[in-house]
């Protein structure tokens, strides 16, 4: 495998392992869905402000039009996956969510073959569908819960469209921007955006205690600038389906981590849902190499 994908392939592991843990923290932040949303993407504006003004503000004065555009509409859409997401939490489980959000094959398949003209094989589309068939199979349950649970199924699913039109914008920018100064550029439109959500909705910025600044700070470091940030990092080598259908490990490092640290139940629907995601995702990864190496040859 080339190095370039190689490091790509580590970096989506490190993203995977990261963003499990935001359902987590979200469920433990006692705040509005806006405001944790928005000090989630501020803090990683903060903790990212002093590299990027040393080393790579330089940069801003070659961005074209269109990719100010293109990194201001992903940040638009990322801020409205965040709140989105984040209240579908108030109402559904973790499971359910996390799944329901990371559904993005179903989108992003269509989304890369209509802008990129992306072709995927035979073997992609179908390892795709069984990754999102073992998804259904997880959440399927809590489908039947209550209205409410519905409802937070509806928002999560939302959020997933959403969150593939920010990693498509983002597919088209990686590829001419660095990667601090595209991911610098679209968390600062994203904690503007989210700034301004909250401040119309009359949320509170300041009235919350130690513990919940410390569930805002987590959310900035692990699953933001060490779980987007990675999946920005592939961007450059890989394409939004790819993403999209990794991403769905997810749900089950999610779900274990609901179960061990907030007391959510898994059932052996969730175990079997599971595992078909899993085998869906390797057969797409395996596909997705095989496509490399053969176009890699091509070209030798």
């Amino acid at each position: 495998m080339n190095p370039s994908y190689a490091k790509a392939y580590l970096a989506l592991v490190i993203g995977i392992i990261t963003v499990s843990f935001s359902a987590i923290f979200v469920r433990l932040a006692d705040a509005p869905s806006s405001v944790t949303a928005f000090y989630r993407m501020f803090f990683s504006v903060m903790i990212m402000a002093p590299l990027f003004f040393m080393n790579y503000k330089h940069e801003l004065k070659n961005i074209n039009k269109r990719d100010w555009f293109y990194s201001i509409i992903a940040g638009f859409f990322l801020a409205l996956h965040f709140v989105l997401w984040f209240e579908s939490l108030r109402f559904t489980s973790v499971a359910s969510s996390t799944v329901l959000v990371t559904l993005q094959p179903l989108f992003a398949f269509i989304g890369t073959y209509i802008f990129f003209k992306e072709k995927l094989s035979l073997w992609a589309v179908i390892s795709g569908v069984l990754a999102v068939i073992g998804s259904f199979v997880i959440s399927w349950g809590d489908f039947r819960i209550s209205g409410l649970a519905l409802w937070g199924d509806i928002l999560a699913l939302i959020a997933c469209l959403l969150v593939t039109v920010y990693l498509l914008f983002g597919q088209d920018v990686r590829s001419r921007l660095s990667l601090i100064t595209y991911t610098f550029i679209v968390y600062a439109v994203s904690s503007v955006t989210l700034f301004l959500y909250a401040l119309v909705s009359g949320d509170s910025f300041i009235t919350y205690d130690r513990e919940q600044w410390m569930y805002f700070v987590l959310l900035a470091i692990f699953p933001t600038l060490l779980g987007h940030t990675m999946f920005n990092y592939a961007l450059k080598w890989v394409s939004t389906s790819v993403i999209s259908v990794t991403i769905l490990f997810e749900p089950i490092g999610a779900s274990l981590l609901a179960y061990y640290l907030l007391n959510e139940s898994i059932f052996s629907y969730q175990v079997i849902g599971g595992i078909i995601v899993i085998l869906g995702i390797c057969l797409f990864m395996f596909s997705n190499r095989k496509e490399h190496i053969q176009i890699e040859s091509k070209g030798a």
